[in-house]
């Protein structure tokens, strides 16, 4: 019983080196974690043991060898928790700009569409948005379109950006 092999879900043989390069992988998503901070770990599910892991990470960063030691048990207690949701709140921090050009060209083709299509687009947004204020969008469309018409310069097309941004 001593000499018994790990095996995976589907019995197959998992070698020593699969499992220490596992171990390894997991060391190095937590010093990632332990890198990051307050508010970017508040944004990244996790359970309260690998939060307080983390917490006691940084205060031993100091100690060489205990934060070794505790790099060591960070690996063992992610071994327990959702790497997909754990793997997927790092991607946004690394990527965070990438999301943020996304955000801010889906709010300019929504601005563009309700300048474009006007009360249909104001009341399919409203539906979807019930906390945005009709009057307020019509008439911020209303100089958005009258500004295009004049070919004057952009500042209702900015006023409707910078509301859809602060309320949606």
């Amino acid at each position: 019983m001593k000499n018994q092999q790990p095996y995976d879900d589907e019995d197959d043989w998992i070698s020593k080196s699969e499992i220490k390069r596992e171990a390894d992988r997991l060391k190095k998503i937590g010093a990632e974690l332990v890198a990051l901070t307050k508010p970017q770990l508040a944004t990244i599910e996790m359970s309260p043991t690998l939060r307080e892991a983390i917490a006691l990470a940084k205060r031993l960063k100091d100690k060489r060898e205990a934060a070794r030691r505790h790099m060591n048990y960070i690996g063992k207690v992610m071994r327990t928790e959702d790497e997909e949701a754990i793997s997927a709140g790092l991607d946004k921090i690394r990527n965070k700009h990438i999301y943020q050009a996304q955000a801010q060209l889906a709010l300019e083709k929504q601005r563009d569409l309700l300048v474009a299509e006007g009360d249909a687009a104001i009341n399919q947004l409203l539906e979807q948005n019930p906390s945005l204020e009709r009057q307020k969008l019509r008439q911020l469309v209303r100089q958005a379109k009258k500004e295009a018409e004049q070919e004057k310069p952009a500042k209702a097309h900015q006023d409707l950006a910078k509301y859809l941004k602060e309320n949606a």
